[in-house]
């Protein structure tokens, strides 16, 4: 993979401009969310009424006196949790967390006074505040990060990128922000041990900088934001110390990347050991007790679904028998969990000859090997496009869910002559249920490569949890209903 630079100072100082403006954006976003909590909290406050005794004289039963304490002491406790640092912005659920924890201790801090005071609370007003505040803040935080990620894959408020370590941890950093580039990282440069001025780049084409200078003085005069400290950077840590008192003073965050990637946040953790921090990492989640919760699961979500896609099952059942007369299910093996083969089903969306003229298409297409699917395939039927389109045909595998075959989640389930090239790696893939959807249908779906495909199966196996799985689900209707990849 050659991994995208920027070479010109000029042209990464336009694509970081404006990242300082983004905690302000936040800022303000918040302080309007906010007041229009206060302001719903004290029209509910007119116009419900506990049971309990009243307050009429109460200091929140007034908007002038109510409201202006709420709006900025709330907006003041979020930005003392952190909520406005530029680093939690964009990824992960660190800002989610600062915001939730952040109205948490303003409702108690509020409660406390309150009571200290001897000031009659308005419980609805209280209620109302928060229980509309909380969810519209999360809300308006997450079309801010939309809005943001949307920018930063354009190239925009990108934050600029040294990293110092042997070449192959370089590049393998060095393509992994150039995949997620949403996560707003562009790569200026790397410094590598042992780098020679013949050399101007590494093998997937990160330019190598400083050969003869100490890693802070490349940071300062390359005006980064951000250096990351892979694998070799320093034979020993007073090096690393020595780097963190040289920049001290440099607004430049040093960040330590650890040669393991494609973990979960959920599996690593930092305990010192003998004063040193060390990065644990945790076993994958394949115990019994989480096998039966997922099956669980299962079992309940299949029949839910079944039954809330009854009339949508029943009329595509009926399009595919007046098509052709053909049979409505198509049938295929697929290797499940600890490759067990079993019959897969779905609508079936292709002509009734689709096999004989498959080795045709294989020849056409210069295939060899790994996942194979047309974007426009001519073996597809009429009233398969549309059942493609939405995903309606594989609709059937909800009764494979249900006998214990597949899982609503989980990776492609694959072919058998998929499997026979699979190397020890890849055969991981196969510790677990195949899934009706996964990562790699609300990732691209159709659009993806193999091996990226693979990546992302090998991801969920390794990293699963019921959160992720709830986070799949949705994400699914999203690509699905935009017709992504789907083909």
């Amino acid at each position: 993979m050659t991994v995208q630079l920027v070479h010109s100072s000029t042209r990464v100082a336009r694509d970081s401009h404006g990242l300082k403006y983004v905690p302000v954006v936040a800022f303000g976003l918040d302080l309007v969310l906010v007041t229009f909590s206060v302001f719903v909290a004290v029209l509910g406050r007119e116009s419900i009424a506990l049971p309990g005794p009243s307050a009429s004289n109460d200091v929140t039963s007034t908007l002038e006196v109510a409201g202006p304490l709420m709006m900025f002491g709330w907006v003041a406790v979020l930005f003392l949790m952190g909520a406005y640092r530029l680093q939690v912005f964009g990824a992960g659920l660190d800002e989610y967390k600062r915001v939730i924890s952040g109205s948490l201790v303003t409702a108690a801090a509020v409660t406390s006074v309150c009571y200290l005071a001897s000031f009659p609370l308005s419980r609805v007003f209280f209620l109302l505040c928060f229980l509309v505040g909380v969810p519209v803040l999360v809300t308006g935080r997450l079309l801010l990060r939309r809005s943001l990620q949307r920018a930063r894959t354009r190239g925009a408020l990108q934050h600029r990128v040294l990293i110092a370590g042997t070449e192959g941890h370089v590049d393998e950093i060095a393509s992994v922000l150039a995949r997620e580039s949403w996560l707003g990282y562009r790569v200026i440069g790397a410094l590598t041990p042992n780098a020679t001025a013949e050399r101007d780049a590494t093998a997937s084409g990160v330019p190598l900088v400083g050969h003869s200078r100490s890693l802070a003085e490349v940071a300062i005069e390359a005006d980064v934001d951000v250096v990351f400290l892979a694998g070799g950077a320093f034979d020993t840590s007073a090096d690393m110390r020595r780097l963190a008192w040289d920049l001290e003073h440099e607004d430049i965050e040093v960040v330590i990347a650890p040669s393991v990637t494609d973990v979960a946040a959920e599996r690593v953790s930092i305990r010192p050991v003998g004063g040193m921090p060390l990065v644990h990492l945790e076993k994958p989640r394949s115990r019994e007790a989480v096998r039966r919760m997922k099956r669980t699961f299962d079992i309940v979500g299949s029949l839910v679904l079944l039954a809330a896609f009854s009339p949508v099952f029943a009329f595509a059942a009926l399009k595919v028998k007046l098509h052709d007369g053909g049979p409505v299910f198509f049938r295929q093996a697929r290797a499940g969990r600890d490759n067990i083969m079993f019959e897969c089903l779905k609508f079936r969306t292709m002509v009734m000859d689709a096999e004989a003229r498959l080795a045709d298409l294989h020849a056409a297409a210069g295939y060899e090997g790994g996942l194979f699917k047309l974007e426009d395939d001519p073996r597809i039927t009429k009233p398969g496009q549309w059942l493609r389109r939405f995903s309606v045909d594989e609709l059937p595998q909800l009764v494979n869910v249900l006998k214990g075959d597949m899982s609503l989640v989980g990776p492609r389930p694959p072919l058998e002559h998929e499997v026979a090239q699979y190397d020890d790696d890849v055969a991981r893939r196969l510790r677990v249920r195949p899934g009706m959807t996964g990562l790699w249908q609300v990732s691209g779906r159709s659009d993806l490569s193999w091996s990226e495909a693979i990546r992302l199966d090998l991801y969920y196996v390794d990293n699963w949890s019921m959160v992720q799985d709830l986070t799949i689900l949705f994400r699914t209707f999203s690509a699905v209903f935009a017709s992504r990849g789907a083909y």
